[in-house]
């Protein structure tokens, strides 16, 4: 049996992995999916998550075994107490260790030495935009209370080794801002994707990936439909069969691409 406590409530999110969330926190969405999806996989490498909640990023991360082992880093304490719980309920310890820790002062150090890959899904609205009526943790979560994506681009320098990578999922309409983090810290955009929800709309969020130390040269993917603008009316949407492909194994590449 497991203890909830009265602002929490329990998931399934797939065969693998269970979730504990406070119900007045963010819900697992699409863009932690598809930041784990882009995410290419090195089995014998460490990975750092900056800003990882509840930990199912990690968690996600961890039961397909892309890396050996991952160090979550979340500065609420109550989400960092959580995540440990989430990790303790999947059976992870070993392969996700968690720590609650700033990333505007996170060190190298902090996580046993540099690393092969940062993922990061920052909070991606400024304090100045939004409403302020909800909740503490949702407010932290998604406004730039706790670093902006400057400081997590610099976290991603200080933290991997020269070579690793840095992931990242952002809002396309502050992608100059993402941009010029990454150059002003030695991350050279290496991959970018913009997600839409139909061949008819806007992208609604970007995912990129830099290397750290690498010359110039930027792969733009293409884009990715998450539905049909034909059903736009239906109540429920159905996926793309790209999308759900995606979903399926957890991978935005094509499996001669892994």
């Amino acid at each position: 049996m497991i203890a909830l406590q009265s602002d929490e409530r329990l998931d399934q999110v797939n065969e693998k992995v269970s979730l504990i969330r406070k119900t007045d926190g963010l819900t697992f969405g699409t863009d932690a999916y598809l930041l784990a999806s882009f995410i290419r996989p090195v089995p014998k490498g460490r990975a750092v998550e900056l800003g990882a909640g509840t930990g199912i990023i990690s968690l996600l991360l961890a039961a397909r075994e892309r890396f050996s082992h991952i160090d979550a880093v979340e500065i609420q304490p109550d989400f960092s107490e959580l995540a440990g719980r989430n990790v303790a309920l999947n059976g992870m310890a070993d392969r996700v260790g968690i720590l609650c820790a700033d990333v505007r002062t996170l060190r190298p150090e902090d996580v046993g030495g540099e690393v092969d890959v940062v993922f990061a899904n920052p909070p991606y609205m400024r304090t100045d935009s939004g409403k302020r009526n909800e909740s503490d943790h949702k407010y932290i979560a998604r406004h730039e209370v706790c670093g902006t994506v400057a400081d997590f681009c610099e976290a991603a320098r200080r933290l991997l080794k020269h070579g690793g990578y840095f992931y990242c999922v952002w809002r396309p309409d502050r992608l100059s801002e993402l941009m010029g983090g990454l150059l002003a810290n030695r991350l050279e955009p290496k991959t970018m994707l913009f997600v839409h929800g139909d061949e008819e709309a806007e992208p609604s969020m970007v995912l990129v990936c830099a290397k750290k130390g690498s010359a110039a040269g930027l792969r733009v993917l293409p884009p990715l439909l998450l539905h049909s603008a034909a059903d736009r009316t239906e109540r429920k949407r159905e996926l793309s069969a790209r999308a759900s492909r995606v979903y399926d194994t957890m991978s935005i590449y094509e499996e001669n691409e892994e």
